[in-house]
């Protein structure tokens, strides 16, 4: 991996991403590539500012081709209320980019790959899974009424109730489609990304 390092934050980029960008250039979809990429760091600069506006920012970020990880070491330390800020601030500023890109689009076409992208990083980040944005804010409101184990629990089974009919309607979709594997590769990515980080929000991502 490449390391920067800015105010005392290490930032890691991925050699693979790298090379996908490059080959994005290559074949004419940087374009593309980059209104996805920009959403991303639209999202995680919502995280971004409520870490630093409560004075813990990051150790760490990696920045991979799947995802941006940032080393939130904080995070247990803080109250519900800092930590919902902090999350729901992601997908938040993802739609309010997206509404913004709309109403653009609206008088130029060029900005609806950008209005999409936000879109679909919002509502990607939204869904109820514990690796996940979504996930992690309905673990947060379970810890008020429950012990985090019990809430760890709980949304763990919600994430398995959501996670198999979406994979069964993405072979559904392939199917139908022949080539629509975009629903099905989401499914793979957080079946994985369960077996792999166990629980996004331990993780401090």
């Amino acid at each position: 991996m490449m390391k920067l390092k800015l105010r005392g934050t290490d930032i890691f980029i991925s050699f693979t991403l790298v090379c996908v960008c490059a080959i994005c250039i290559i074949t004419g979809m940087f374009a593309n590539f980059l209104c996805s990429l920009l959403a991303i760091l639209f999202h995680e600069s919502g995280h971004l500012f409520w870490l630093c506006k409560f004075g813990c920012p990051p150790d760490e970020i990696k920045i991979s081709l799947f995802e941006i990880k940032i080393n939130d070491v904080s995070r247990h330390t803080r109250g519900v209320s800092q930590n919902f800020l902090i999350i729901f601030f992601g997908p938040f500023v993802n739609f309010i980019c997206f509404i913004l890109f709309y109403l653009l689009y609206l008088k130029y076409n060029l900005f609806y790959p950008l209005a999409a992208a936000n879109l679909c990083v919002g509502l990607f980040n939204s869904l109820p899974v514990i690796s996940l944005d979504g996930g992690q804010l309905i673990y947060l409101f379970l810890t008020l009424r429950f012990t985090p184990e019990a809430a760890e629990k709980c949304v763990n089974i919600i994430t398995f109730i959501f996670i198999f009919p979406l994979a069964a309607l993405g072979f559904l979709v392939l199917f139908n489609s022949k080539y629509n594997f975009s629903l099905l590769f989401v499914c793979v990515y957080l079946i994985f990304s369960l077996a792999f980080k166990n629980n996004g929000y331990f993780d401090g991502g």
